[in-house]
């Protein structure tokens, strides 16, 4: 039987996962942390896999989640560079090495995630490994993973939410999400900032009351 979890609270979750054990509700509920060649992962008690997005530059730079511009240079998303993961699937190369990265510490612990919450960088994360474990999981924000289009094993227990004036959401253009999208229409779009998890936090409000959008994932 797959873990059920709330919607509103997995994303007051993403939001503290950016000041990690700093922040009053995770440091109760803390039980490991990895922070290791620019990827971050927070391992909950109850089993939580919680992932951030990009805490630095070098994030963007080697996992290519955002087009940007550093020092008058240019970098984007390049659409040809895939791998292959255990299971077969293509996955986006710089996503796959991500969630690789988190993959091989959970092993070396010997931690089994029972539910996954990621936002952003870690939305893409968040998709590989729901493939991975077989355990549910919920994206915000999610850029899309998968080269090929359709449903692959373990696809129902994934949940991406995303805006619908979310530009990173759309990257890279020949890709494809995972899962379930939740595409949520806010009823003011922020000029700039709309890919954090306190606007997402203010859209999920307002789709649950609404009733656009379940409590729980899964339903």
């Amino acid at each position: 039987m797959s873990y059920r979890y709330d919607i509103k609270l997995a994303a007051q979750m993403a939001e503290a996962s950016y000041k990690g054990r700093s922040n009053a509700s995770l440091a109760n509920a803390w039980r490991d942390g990895l922070d290791e060649n620019d990827v971050q992962a927070i391992f909950l008690k109850g089993d939580i896999l919680l992932i951030p997005g990009s805490n630095s530059v070098m994030d963007y730079l080697k996992y290519n989640l955002r087009v940007l511009n550093i020092g008058g240079k240019r970098y984007r998303l390049a659409d040809d560079d895939t791998e292959k993961g255990a299971s077969g699937t293509v996955w986006h190369q710089g996503f796959l090495a991500h969630a690789k990265t988190i993959f091989d510490w959970l092993q070396r612990k010997n931690y089994r995630p029972k539910y996954i919450i990621g936002h952003s960088l870690g939305a893409a994360a968040t998709q590989i490994l729901v493939r991975t474990y077989g355990v549910p999981g919920i994206g915000f924000a999610a850029p899309r993973p998968r080269r090929s289009p359709g449903a692959i094993k373990h696809s129902n227990l994934c949940l991406c939410i995303n805006r619908d004036d979310d530009a990173v959401c759309d990257l890279p253009g020949s890709f494809h999400h995972m899962g379930h999208v939740h595409k949520a229409r806010a009823r003011r779009s922020v000029f700039g900032p709309d890919h954090s998890m306190k606007h997402y936090r203010k859209v999920i409000d307002e789709q649950q009351t609404s009733g656009h959008l379940r409590a729980h994932w899964p339903g």
